[in-house]
């Protein structure tokens, strides 16, 4: 499937929208599942975000770097302009729920100290 992806980014995201149809999904039924909006899973096609892309490339069986190479390094880490941001994607185990983890303590701490 790896070659059928096309390169240009437009025909590419008409790409994705015809391989989750196929699969009898789509963009809309795919935020409510992830229990977003569906603006939320849209923005994937207009700027980087790595929750969704993993979340779309996860639906197709694909993972992120094969649909986005630009915007993945090859060792499955997203190319970020802000290289430093914490990638919290992790998932509980134990009781299915999304574990909620901020900079925002570590941010407050290097405030106090300044």
């Amino acid at each position: 499937m790896k070659q059928d992806i096309p390169i240009n980014p437009a025909q590419r995201w008409e790409w994705l929208k015809y391989q989750l149809r196929s699969q009898g999904s789509s963009f809309r039924k795919l935020s409510d599942e992830l229990g977003v909006t569906g603006n939320a899973v849209q923005m994937a096609k207009y700027t980087p975000y790595p929750r969704m892309e993993r979340a779309i490339a996860k639906k197709l069986g694909l993972t992120p770097q094969v649909i986005w190479p630009e915007r993945w390094n090859p060792n499955g880490t997203p190319c970020r302009e802000r290289p430093n941001r914490a990638e919290l994607c992790q998932k509980s185990t134990r009781d299915n729920t999304n574990t909620s983890a901020s900079n925002a303590s570590t941010h407050r701490q290097m405030a106090q100290g300044a």
